[in-house]
């Protein structure tokens, strides 16, 4: 054998067993996945084409009082258009009749829908945004044109629904009823839907979905499957008659004073049923939102407000009564060196302990309180105290603001600290807080804790009722309580709440008037700033709400007492309240005549009173109101039109009778 024959031989043998050993090796790799490495790799090849997909619980509903929708979860229909997947020849058939039935939907030009999706098509674009947020119907209108109804693969329609919060009343309400956090989606910590979050949300389900070709996913079914449990309804005790009524006689009132900002909350007394709530602040732009939960969340120094709270602890404690005497001079009296004035210039000189509650005298309620406790002080506040007034009431809804009453020994305290306090400064409480002491007066003593909620519902299925909670059974004795409820009454018959009186309309309540930002006094006097306040309550002599109103800085230029700026949107909620609601026959005829002749009702009621045999001027009122009035009077309405009264068949001042018809044309 040559020598070249041998070097061949001799490399076909190396080769043969290289590929020898290589063989082995792939024989021992087989093995080692087979039986040593394959239940790893089975789970992994298991994970890529099986995934555990989370399937959403459907959100519970919030209601009002009645039933009426306040929040509700609806799906939302993305739609976007794959231009690459349709074929040339449906491409240009159905171009021209899709973007007709776009533009005749959506509003645009057919010529606008043609050149997008032209575009889209020679960009390669598999992704195009046709429309955002549609409802079902008209996701259905979509889905059912030319090329669409064709279906995702040979339509290129592309449908990604959402679910999003809607509700029905608007930004009525809105921080009462609460929404979705911007940065975290599905969480909700504010109003009722941060409340009862936990209750709405349900609980989601799972379900294993297995991988097939083109990167679908099919549902399989096994027994770790998990079904969703959609959240559970919760029934508010929110009336949105009254919560309507309540946003829109506020609004109108911090337009005029040009405030900044404002609440509003009405309660059932009874139960402690908060029936509305309206929070308004201004925007940047001057108009006025639901900016924050002031009536929860904002303490500030009550003023005025708070005499009542420190003359039902000065009568219960006996020392003092109503015909008590104090002297407060002209108006003006310096104590511990810090002098104290009576808005009346001159004073009201020597005058009753009731009489400094009917005119609001800062000056008798200093000297009264401080005369009587100020060798025990401590005794003051501990009945402030034993009422929980330093405590917050502990209401579901997240936010609620810190009461600050000073005692003794407190960095607040000195020998000035008492006499702030009993006329509303030097301490710090929120509307609800402050309403559900004037709601406890009004409650002939037993104080009811402030309720959100009636129930709890799956269905017609009862999950959680809840009932009134009292906190105190009788803050007073019946003696302490019937004095301010009559105190109370007479500030609005003759005292600083006159200009309210109705003499066929009776309420019961505090006018406030506290200065803000007055550390500097040299700034606040260039620049005055207050809070208006009114508290109290309706009708006087069987009360069935209680209702503040507060005010943050009323343009000082227009006025800031609470008899001015607040005292008429209390009026006008309670005069309204009662009118719209079942409750109003118990008003008579004339208390309507009355209501309509007051200037602060609201601006179109411009007609004098008319004896009740006579016809009223209703030019201008909404046709509710009308009706309301004119069937009281015994007319038979008729209505043409909607919105509020242009015409009337009957002149003003005709006499009339009993069935009698009427034709209102409405604007």
């Amino acid at each position: 054998m040559s020598n070249n024959q041998k070097n061949i031989l001799n490399r076909l043998s190396f080769v043969a067993g290289g590929m020898f050993l290589f063989a082995l090796l792939i024989a021992f790799k087989l093995i080692n996945i087979q039986f040593v490495e394959g239940d790893a790799y089975r789970d992994l090849a298991a994970q890529d084409a099986t995934k555990n997909v989370v399937i959403p619980a459907n959100r519970g509903n919030l209601y009002a009082d009645d039933g009426s929708l306040l929040a509700s979860s609806v799906t939302k229909y993305d739609i976007r258009f794959d231009t690459q997947t349709v074929t040339k020849k449906d491409f240009d058939e159905n171009l021209v009749p899709l973007s007709q039935g776009l533009s005749a939907l959506f509003g645009k030009p057919s010529s606008y829908y043609q050149n997008l999706i032209r575009k889209a098509r020679s960009n390669k674009n598999r992704y195009l945004l046709i429309a955002k947020k549609l409802g079902y119907s008209d996701y259905i209108k979509v889905k059912n044109m030319p090329l669409f109804k064709k279906g995702s693969n040979r339509g290129g329609l592309i449908v990604i629904p959402t679910t999003v919060r809607e509700h029905p009343m608007g930004k009525i309400a809105e921080r009462l009823v609460g929404n979705q956090d911007r940065n975290t989606p599905g969480l909700y910590a504010v109003g009722l839907e941060g409340a009862y979050h936990t209750q709405l949300s349900g609980k989601e389900g799972r379900r294993l979905k297995q991988k097939i070709s083109k990167g679908r996913w099919k549902p399989v079914y096994d027994e770790n499957e998990i079904e969703p449990q959609d959240g559970y309804d919760v029934i508010s005790t929110i009336n949105i008659n009254m919560q309507d009524i309540a946003h829109h006689a506020l609004l109108k009132q911090l337009e005029e004073y040009q405030a900044d900002h404002g609440s509003v909350i009405v309660m059932e007394v009874a139960t402690g049923e908060i029936k509305a709530v309206a929070n308004l602040g201004k925007s940047r732009s001057g108009g006025y939102y639901e900016r924050l939960n002031y009536a929860v969340g904002e303490s500030s120094e009550p003023g005025s407000t708070f005499k009542t709270i420190a003359m039902t602890v000065a009568l219960e404690h006996k020392v003092l009564d109503t015909a008590t005497l104090v002297d407060t001079q002209r108006g003006k009296v310096r104590m511990y060196g810090r002098t104290i004035s009576d808005s009346k210039r001159g004073g009201y000189g020597e005058i009753s302990a009731a009489t400094a509650l009917e005119v609001s005298s800062n000056i008798g309620f200093a000297r009264m309180i401080d005369g009587a406790y100020k060798d025990d002080p401590k005794k003051f506040t501990d009945q402030i105290k034993k009422w929980k007034l330093d405590q917050k009431i502990g209401i579901p809804i997240l936010g609620e603001g810190a009461p600050v009453i000073p005692e003794v020994g407190d960095a607040l305290w000195s020998k000035n600290a008492l006499p702030s306090i009993s006329y509303g400064y030097n301490l710090k409480m929120t509307p609800l807080q402050i309403l559900t002491f004037y709601n406890a007066i009004a409650n002939n003593g037993t104080m009811v804790k402030p309720r959100f909620v009636k129930e709890i519902r799956s269905w017609n299925k009862q999950i959680e009722v809840f009932g009134t909670q009292v906190i105190i059974d009788k803050i007073a004795s019946q003696a302490t309580i019937g004095k301010m409820q009559e105190m109370l009454k007479n500030i609005v018959v003759r005292g600083t709440g006159k200009s309210l009186y109705s003499k066929n309309f009776s309420m019961a309540g505090k006018t406030g008037t506290a200065r803000i930002d007055y550390a500097d006094l040299d700034t606040w006097l260039k620049d005055k700033k207050y809070v208006s306040s009114f508290a109290g309550y309706f009708p006087a002599d069987q009360p069935k709400y209680s209702c503040i109103v507060v005010i943050h800085k009323p343009s000082a230029d227009k006025g800031y007492y609470g008899a001015d700026v607040t005292g008429p949107v209390f009026k006008r909620i309670a005069q309204k309240i009662y009118t719209d609601s079942p409750l109003k026959a118990e008003i008579a005829a004339k208390d309507l005549l009355d209501v309509a002749t007051q200037r602060d009702f609201d601006g179109y009621y411009q007609y004098t009173q008319q004896d009740t045999a006579t016809m009223p001027n209703v030019k201008g009122m909404p046709a509710m109101d009308a009706i309301s009035l004119l069937e009281n009077l015994g007319l038979v309405v008729q209505l043409r039109g909607s919105g509020r009264v242009q015409r009337q068949s009957l002149t003003m001042g005709t006499k009339i009778k009993e069935g009698q018809e009427i034709i209102l044309n409405l604007s």
